[in-house]
C-alpha cells in the first residue's frame, strides 16, 4: 500500500513532466519561420484536398491559424505543444504556439494538425489583440463535423472562429480544443 509521502513525490514527479513537456519544445526544439512556413503550406494543401470546398471556404476567411505538428503525449498527465503560423491574405503575419496540460487516463503521444478559421474581422482581432488567448475563456472555437463528399461550403456555418483537427488518417471528429492556449512567438 501506498503512503501519503509516495503519493505526494509521484504526484510532484508527473507535475514536473508535464512541466517539461510544455516549457521545453519551445526553447529546445523550436522551428525556424521558414520551416514553420513550410509545413503550413502542406497542411493548407490537405485541408483543401481532404475537405470538399476547403479551398473557396478558406478565400471567406479573415484569417488563418495553422499548427501543422501538435504532438500531444501523456501517463497519467499530459500535455501538448506546436508551433504554427496565422495568415491574412495568404501571407504569414505572426507565428503562434499551442500548449495544454491535461489530467486524467492517457498513455502514450498522437500528432495531430490543427487549423483555425477566423470568419469575422471583430474575431480575427481579438485574437490578435490578446496577450495569450485561451479557448473557451477567450473565445469559442466551433470544432467543424460533416459527412464524407458534404462540400463545406454548404454547411451552414456561422460561427466566428472554426477549428478542424487532423491526424495522420485525416479529419477527426468528436474532439475539443477547449482549453488550449495559443501565445504570439517572436521569429
Amino acid at each position: 500500500m501506498l503512503n501519503r509521502h509516495t503519493l505526494n513525490l509521484s504526484a510532484l514527479l508527473a507535475m514536473f513532466l508535464a512541466f517539461a513537456l510544455l516549457a521545453l519544445p519551445s526553447h529546445s526544439f523550436a522551428a525556424s519561420a521558414s520551416e514553420i512556413d513550410i509545413k503550413v503550406d502542406e497542411a493548407l494543401k490537405r485541408f483543401q484536398t481532404e475537405v470538399s470546398g476547403g479551398d473557396r471556404f478558406l478565400e471567406k476567411a479573415t484569417g488563418v491559424l495553422v499548427f501543422p505538428d501538435v504532438i500531444k503525449a501523456g501517463f497519467g498527465i499530459g500535455g501538448e505543444y506546436g508551433e504554427g503560423a496565422l495568415r491574412i491574405g495568404g501571407s504569414t503575419v505572426d507565428y503562434y504556439n499551442t500548449a495544454g496540460a491535461s489530467i486524467g487516463f492517457q498513455l502514450g503521444a498522437q500528432q495531430k494538425t490543427v487549423i483555425l478559421v477566423f470568419m469575422t474581422d471583430e474575431a480575427l482581432q481579438q485574437f490578435r489583440n490578446s496577450d495569450g488567448w485561451k479557448a473557451g475563456v477567450d473565445g469559442s472555437v466551433a470544432v467543424v463535423e460533416w459527412g464524407v463528399g458534404e462540400d463545406i461550403n454548404t454547411t451552414n456555418i456561422q460561427d466566428p472562429i472554426v477549428g478542424f483537427v487532423f491526424s495522420n488518417k485525416g479529419l477527426m471528429y468528436n474532439l475539443t480544443l477547449e482549453g488550449a492556449k495559443f501565445t504570439k512567438l517572436n521569429k
